[in-house]
């Protein structure tokens, strides 16, 4: 069975070809979580993740962001920028949506293919 999931705060670690880099994390694991995420914010300190999820929506955004699908090993299956008010269609592997400030996942090397973990905090 996979792993139980719950609201919190942790670490995302991006095991990319630069080494790790780990980076604030929040988890939105509840349905008022999930559903609430990134709305009313004006910035991002870190990522965002989003379980279970395999799309997501910038309706009522007040930032662009960056959006990686991930499978359930947490492997990324797609990254991709979206402005506010844009609906992202869902990726049928995908079971986790990781959200953080447009131009932050470049910088930490999470692109197709990288492999994540998440250390709870």
């Amino acid at each position: 069975m996979g792993r139980r999931w719950r609201d919190g705060r942790g670490a995302l670690v991006v095991h990319g070809e630069r080494g790790d880099v780990s980076v604030p994390l929040e988890i939105a694991a509840s349905y008022r979580a999930r559903t609430k995420g990134l709305l009313g914010r004006d910035a991002v300190d870190g990522a965002m993740l989003l379980t279970p999820a395999s799309g997501v929506h910038t309706f009522r955004m007040r930032i662009p962001i960056d959006v990686a699908y991930l499978d359930r090993r947490l492997n990324v299956l797609a990254v991709r920028t979206m402005r506010p008010g844009l609906l992202g269609l869902p990726r049928l592997r995908a079971r986790h949506v990781l959200e953080a400030e447009a131009g932050a996942m470049a910088g930490w090397g999470v692109r197709v293919g990288t492999r994540v973990s998440v250390e709870s905090g």
